[in-house]
């Protein structure tokens, strides 16, 4: 059995976490919807309580915890995959939003067997969240398009030119330029432009 370290009176809210739809219609997806509420909930007050940055870094930090590469991490962490179950049309390997569906769903089985305290207390064991002072993420690309699927509803791209021996990155959100980034490489251009729109997007101050 899986290391989620949560003994379960109803052992169907278990099951039901970690059944797929390919093997029926009682599986996780209503239970992941609830879960995705409760995580965003926990990990929000968590840090308003013991972290005394602004609301940008705030949400930089809650789009680190609550993102489906964590989320993915923690699956694997608890060794769901033994215990998943899938119908027979189900091929390949288990997707990394079905890792993150999962986790979610199981967060929400243990709340409906049990109370919110003990959810949150799961939730802040199993994702650390007590390591939030020491979470560095430079891949701003990867950053802003978790915190801008999180938080909008639009289409994300970059244009990226060559320029003065070297490349500028324009960052859009549908037809509006976000922000624009220059490096020596088109790797370098576009992490800088989605820096940039991370500060600009989320009102994130600078460090003195």
């Amino acid at each position: 059995m899986s290391k989620i370290n949560y003994t379960f009176k109803n052992q169907e809210l278990l099951e039901r976490a970690l059944t797929h739809s390919s093997k029926s219609e009682k599986n996780y997806e209503r239970l992941e919807f609830l879960g995705d509420g409760i995580l965003d909930f926990v990990v929000g007050e968590y840090l308003f309580r013991h972290c005394s940055e602004d609301e940008g870094q705030l949400t930089v930090l809650r789009s680190h915890f609550v993102s489906e590469s964590n989320l993915c991490k923690i699956f694997d962490m608890l060794e769901l995959e033994k215990d998943v179950i899938l119908g027979k049309s189900y091929h390949g390997q288990i997707s990394k939003a079905i890792k993150g569906d999962i986790v979610e769903a199981v967060i929400a089985a243990i709340y409906l067997d049990s109370n919110l305290d003990t959810a949150a207390a799961f939730i802040e064991k199993t994702l650390n969240l007590s390591d939030f002072k020491n979470i560095k993420n430079d891949n701003y690309k990867s950053q802003l398009q978790e915190l801008v699927q999180a938080n909008f509803k639009c289409k994300m791209q970059y244009d990226t030119q060559p320029k003065d021996n070297g490349f500028i990155s324009s960052f859009y959100m549908d037809e509006d330029k976000i922000a624009s980034g220059k490096g020596q490489s088109k790797i370098e251009a576009e992490q800088e432009a989605a820096r940039k729109a991370i500060k600009k997007l989320f009102l994130i101050k600078d460090k003195q």
